[in-house]
């Protein structure tokens, strides 16, 4: 019998700890409140290392139900792989524990799609997807996940995705136990004041579920966000499946946590019902 193939962490011990009793130490310190969890189809957290963007990924997680199937759309840094890779098969392993690949929607999204292509090489060494898993395992550790990492900017492509991974959910799975999670920073690197003006007009568009005035806003203003690939394949994806609602549940900077306020990334947490 063929062994599951599983990917390791690539990033603990750098972007969060290393160990399970430091990382929930760590997520537990960034909770107010116990608050109640509300049912959404989709959400955006950033991936930055926890001290910067924890507090936000967590503000969000903390308040919503995690389905049984999370499917991570994050962006592809480091260039390897192909442009639109899904992982349909194996596991993949963290410090707190082992999640188990959806095959059967990973197949069925692959189905569906004509640019996903079946690469693990995308997922080796990309932490945009990993650094979101401990925060989700923290609130709920016996879910599966779908990893779909975007090269490309090919807005038409993008789109495609999202409607393939929609019907996928409609024909594979009940819609209530799917969340769609795309991981996405903000603006990099520009001075506090200049960073919120711009995050604040990517955020607008995504609180209207608008994934041309996203694109629009972003060539424009030359928003420096890393993951608006994901977050418009999100997007269509959460509309196709009866989306209606938005909330932007915390902004912050890495200001918030350095104190250099010079240049700064910023990080959203976006609930979509």
């Amino acid at each position: 019998m063929e062994r599951t193939k599983v990917r390791y962490p690539v990033v603990a011990g750098q972007f969060y700890p290393a160990t399970a009793g430091e990382i929930k130490e760590q997520i537990s310190s960034f909770l107010d409140k116990q608050i109640p969890k509300a049912e959404v189809i989709a959400c955006v957290l950033p991936h930055a290392g926890y001290i910067y963007s924890g507090k936000v990924a967590a503000a969000v997680v903390s308040g919503i139900q995690i389905k049984d199937t999370v499917i991570l759309l994050g962006p592809n840094h480091t260039g390897l792989g192909a442009e639109f890779s899904i992982m349909t098969e194996g596991a993949w392993n963290t410090p707190l524990g082992e999640l188990k690949i959806d095959s059967s929607l990973a197949g069925c999204i692959l189905k569906h799609s004509g640019l996903l292509k079946n690469d693990a090489l995308a997922h080796a060494s990309e932490h945009s997807l990993e650094v979101e898993l401990p925060i989700l395992q923290y609130f709920r550790n016996n879910f599966k996940i779908v990893p779909i990492a975007l090269l490309s900017d090919n807005v038409a492509g993008l789109k495609e995705i999202g409607k393939s991974i929609a019907k996928a959910i409609e024909e594979n799975s009940s819609q209530s136990s799917v969340l769609i999670v795309a991981s996405s920073d903000m603006t990099h690197y520009e001075p506090e004041e200049q960073a919120k003006k711009k995050d604040n007009e990517a955020i607008k568009a995504i609180l209207d579920l608008d994934e041309d005035k996203l694109v629009e806003k972003i060539t424009r203003l030359n928003i420096s966000m890393c993951g608006y690939a994901p977050v418009i394949a999100m997007i269509c994806a959460a509309k196709m499946l009866g989306a209606k609602k938005s909330r932007l549940i915390k902004y912050r900077t890495s200001g918030d946590a350095t104190g250099d306020k010079s240049s700064v990334v910023g990080y959203a947490g976006i609930t979509i019902s």
